[in-house]
């Protein structure tokens, strides 16, 4: 691929997006901006960058070929082996995934991306303790740009493991780095419904709708919201947006079905 190609690729991809998911992986490695990379190290972070790009679109085997130019253009190019990793793990190649994500924090344990990455793999397979660890890891380094992911993650891994406190004030340093979080600000509202605070449910919907549109798992909990606490109006609004918006999702037919709880 040229150049220019790449740079329609990243183009591409900066354009899309959706307004809350469930989790974050840092797919981007950073770059060195240091003018001191040799042809070998560019070559690799070059070929890193596309896999990450055919990542991100979903194109698996492409983004698998470029990975593996990438490794065998500088096999300690740390950065590779972590969006290997990703990409074992999307393709359900656990031990493959594992295997790169443990050579990326070989090659440097202090990589936030690869602790973020390999931390939410594990909480995806049910080892909150071990994912929690690494996830925040990722967060020692005060560089890290991805720092309100992370907390999110931790959070996320939290709460499935039972620990909604402690879920809870991840979601919340996830806000005081970015204000305007969608994860975290969805999931501290529905948190707050879980225990019946209905009025602080509704203060983080609130904040939610002006970082953009809402996808139909937040919707759905506008509408209970609001119907817990009477204002027939905005629950129709909610309603009706679910059900023009998402009319086949899961939410649109508990709706239709009046399944609130």
């Amino acid at each position: 691929m040229r150049f220019s190609q790449f740079l329609i690729l990243l183009t591409l991809l900066a354009a899309g997006g959706c307004a809350v998911q469930p989790a974050a992986p840092d797919v981007r490695p950073d770059a060195d901006t240091t003018g001191s990379e040799t042809d070998v190290r560019m070559r690799a972070r070059v070929h890193t960058e596309l896999a990450a790009g055919y990542f991100e679109v979903g194109n698996m085997s492409v983004a698998v070929e470029e990975i593996n130019v990438a490794l065998r253009s500088d096999a300690n190019y740390g950065p590779a082996y972590s969006v290997a990793g990703l990409i074992y793990a999307e393709l359900k190649e656990d031990r493959l995934a594992e295997q790169n994500y443990a050579q990326a924090l070989r090659i440097n344990p202090l990589d936030s991306d690869a602790n973020n990455n390999y931390g939410w793999f594990l909480c995806q397979r049910r080892r909150e303790e071990e994912g929690i660890k690494h996830i925040l890891a990722a967060l020692r380094n005060p560089l890290y740009r991805n720092a309100d992911r992370s907390y999110v993650n931790a959070g996320l891994c939290s709460r499935q493991r039972g620990d909604t406190a402690g879920a809870e004030d991840y979601f919340q340093r996830a806000l005081k780095l970015r204000p305007n979080q969608g994860q975290a600000l969805y999931q501290i509202a529905d948190i707050a419904y879980a225990r019946g605070d209905y009025a602080a449910a509704k203060t983080y919907l609130n904040r939610f709708a002006r970082t953009g549109s809402a996808n139909a798992e937040v919707l759905w909990l506008g509408v209970r919201v609001e119907r817990k606490l009477g204002d027939r109006n905005s629950e129709a609004s909610y309603a009706l947006q679910l059900s023009r918006n998402f009319p086949n999702s899961k939410e649109a037919r508990a709706l239709l079905a009046g399944q609130y709880e």
